[in-house]
């Protein structure tokens, strides 16, 4: 099916549900089935935001003037992961301990409003690489539409683009608990260090990129572009000094770059 038609699969299973609560993050995918939802059913279709420490400012910022701009009942839910039982020790299935808590109280949340679905942005590029976190969603019955409809990233994006979506090439972002090792502890501080060295980066006029935590070094993956930003010494320079003084002796440059999950590389499965 073309991107069109899948797009029409879409509305038609969110016609059928009637009302939905989306679990929005302000990234490309929940913003598009959340702002699809909405043009179809109205203030029958809502989000709800975690204000999370795994997730930097800037995106819940984002997720805050979509919805006042669209006009869309906009649920922010206060969660602290650290309060959830095993999640600091980051073990491997630290994605399916925090999402099954979260989307516990995000069903919750939602029941209190009167709509008794709630919905998730995956698509089929998902469902590749290890994602723990998938099972805590077919537990808890959460809708997964755009999964139903067949869409791919690929095809999120073309259809974002046509729609006039803002975000349409947004780079994804996965939460900073990704940044660390399984095994090694996340701590507020850890995660306050990581999301810092990652501003500097993006104040800096890198794109995508991650910045991983070990111990007192840090480890940058970035895009091609990124790779000629640091071509340049005085740039190194600079990162060196403003990662010292966030709390990083020293910081690497991965050769292969940015690449999604690179911390399930080390699992044996």
């Amino acid at each position: 099916m073309t991107a069109a038609q899948k797009h029409e699969e879409l509305k038609n299973y969110l016609m059928e549900l009637g009302s939905i609560a989306v679990a929005f993050s302000g990234g490309v995918d929940s913003t598009f089935l959340l702002k699809t939802a909405h043009e179809l059913l109205g203030d029958k279709a809502i989000a709800i935001t975690a204000n999370s420490r795994l997730v930097p400012r800037r995106e819940l910022n984002e997720a805050l003037a979509f919805c006042e701009k669209e006009g869309i009942k906009h649920i922010v839910l206060d969660f602290d992961e650290m309060e959830v039982e095993g999640l600091s020790q980051n073990p491997p299935n630290r994605c399916y301990l925090c999402k099954k808590e979260l989307f516990i109280r995000i069903k919750a949340l939602a029941a209190e409003h009167g709509i008794s679905q709630v919905a998730e942005g995956s698509n089929t590029d998902d469902l590749g690489d290890y994602r723990p976190g998938r099972k805590a969603i077919s537990e808890l019955d959460i809708l997964c539409p755009m999964l139903h409809a067949g869409l791919s990233k690929e095809d999120i994006r073309l259809l974002s683009r046509n729609m006039g979506l803002p975000n349409w090439d947004k780079q994804p972002f996965a939460c900073l608990a990704s940044r660390f090792p399984y095994g090694e502890e996340i701590t507020p501080q850890r995660l306050e260090m990581i999301d810092k060295a990652e501003q500097v980066l993006l104040d800096m006029g890198f794109g995508q990129l991650r910045v991983r935590y070990h111990g007192n070094l840090a480890r940058i993956e970035a895009d091609e572009a990124g790779f000629a930003l640091l071509s340049s010494l005085s740039v190194r320079e600079k990162i060196h000094g403003k990662f010292k003084a966030i709390g990083f002796a020293y910081t690497a440059m991965d050769l292969l770059g940015y690449r999604t999950g690179s911390m399930n590389e080390t699992l044996v499965l």
